[in-house]
């Protein structure tokens, strides 16, 4: 597993202390902005661009607010095209560096030069770049 930035492991150290389950980050563009949500259910990881070429052009079933540029992934199963009435990070989110990764409740995110990606332990999640994303 990468390094955290000190920036980053501070935070996370912060919200621990203040039973805040929630780490915010986003890329070094400001293009990708997630959030890894962690509760007694089990833990849950999604990003949001802002732009990008859409590979997924099929709303999601029943999805009745955005979609096609949030993805996500808990700890039970696959990365998922998210359906979305919000926006995941807000203004306090942190930077994560490229080759830096950030982990929370079973889930890892690791950004790079291209793009991020967010997993679980059983290998399941999504790697997302402008040009492309993926589900697996």
């Amino acid at each position: 597993m990468m390094r955290l930035s000190l920036q980053v492991a501070v935070w996370l150290v912060c919200a621990s202390a203040a039973s805040a389950d929630i780490v915010e980050f986003k890329s070094p563009t400001g293009n990708i902005r997630c959030a890894i949500y962690s509760d007694p259910s089990g833990a849950s990881a999604r990003c949001d661009m802002s732009s990008l070429v859409p590979s997924y052009t099929r709303r999601p079933k029943g999805c009745e607010f955005d979609w096609g540029s949030s993805f996500a992934v808990d700890t039970k199963g696959k990365g998922y095209l998210a359906c979305v009435s919000d926006v995941v990070a807000g203004p306090r989110a942190v930077v994560l560096r490229y080759v830096q990764a950030v982990s929370l409740g079973g889930i890892s995110c690791v950004s790079a030069e291209t793009g991020m990606t967010c997993t679980n332990a059983k290998g399941n999640g999504f790697s997302i770049a402008k040009a492309r994303q993926k589900l697996y």
